[in-house]
């Protein structure tokens, strides 16, 4: 934007001899193409690290549920090591940004379209322990345990490019967040184990790959995200049949019991909601 305006102003300086000439907003649209705003994130070498993330439940699993070991406690999932880091030429996030005026039926509403590039993910352990009491002055609380007991071993996630589109106001495309795009080479997931801490043993699974039922693979993204005034709510709208392998089953200790495969996995239409209790 900046190189743009330097060119544009370069040009009317030159064509006026010199005598400086305001441009409104309306010449600069014309000379740049387009109102509105871009905005690019690319991610260093490094890509984003966290140390550590909790969720808190501030009132725990409440004795009037009558399941074992309730006690009312407040308790925290505890996530160790996470990083993200971007894979291929795109950036991470390129962000679209217009306003809308009302017209007919429709309100006005702000549009976002957001493309997010190959990323891959990692997660370290993942654990549950005593929420702590919260410092205002560090804004830390944590948990008491000097570490949390361990459910989940970790995982990787390789996540190829995808687009959305987000409406915040009247929200004319019938969700707030529309996501109708195709992510190439589908879906990968691998190193994730899910430990029983009483029984000691892990189930693990190797890799698992998620592919759209056809020649390329390509899974096809169909979704809308809208908040609902009983949570969120995530609507599948895509009618695309799955293939899914999982590749190196393991029960506790032992040598794995082999792979398990699901062809023509539909679940359209099918709708999750999420909120809390």
């Amino acid at each position: 934007m900046f190189t743009k305006l330097a060119l544009v102003s370069s040009l009317a300086i030159s064509a006026n001899a010199m005598a400086m000439q305001s441009m409104d907003d309306a010449a600069l649209s014309a000379a740049t193409g387009q109102d509105g705003i871009n905005i690019g994130i690319a991610l260093g070498t490094d890509g984003i690290n966290i140390s550590k993330l909790y969720l808190h439940d501030n009132d725990g699993l409440g004795t009037a549920t009558g399941i074992l070991g309730a006690t009312g406690t407040a308790g925290a999932i505890a996530i160790n090591g996470i990083t993200l880091k971007q894979t291929g030429t795109d950036p991470l996030l390129n962000l679209a940004i217009d306003t809308n005026g009302a017209s007919g039926s429709n309100g006005a509403f702000l549009n976002v379209a957001a493309t997010v590039g190959a990323v891959d993910v990692h997660v370290g352990s993942i654990g549950v322990g005593t929420s702590g009491t919260l410092s205002e002055t560090t804004a830390v609380r944590g948990i008491t345990e000097t570490a949390p007991t361990e459910i989940i071993t970790g995982l990787d996630l390789s996540l190829g490019k995808i687009t959305a589109n987000i409406q915040l106001g009247a929200a004319p495309q019938g969700a707030m967040i529309k996501v109708n795009s195709s992510l190439q080479g589908g879906l990968n997931i691998s190193n994730l184990g899910i430990k029983d801490a009483a029984g000691g043993g892990t189930i693990k699974l190797d890799k698992i790959m998620v592919r759209g039922a056809n020649a390329t693979g390509d899974l096809d993204v169909n979704a809308g995200i809208s908040v609902k005034t009983t949570g969120l709510e995530v609507k599948n709208n895509s009618t695309q049949a799955m293939n899914v392998y999982l590749q190196g089953v393991h029960l506790g200790t032992a040598a794995s019991i082999g792979d398990v495969e699901v062809q023509g996995l539909n679940v359209a239409n099918s709708t999750i909601t999420i909120s809390g209790h």
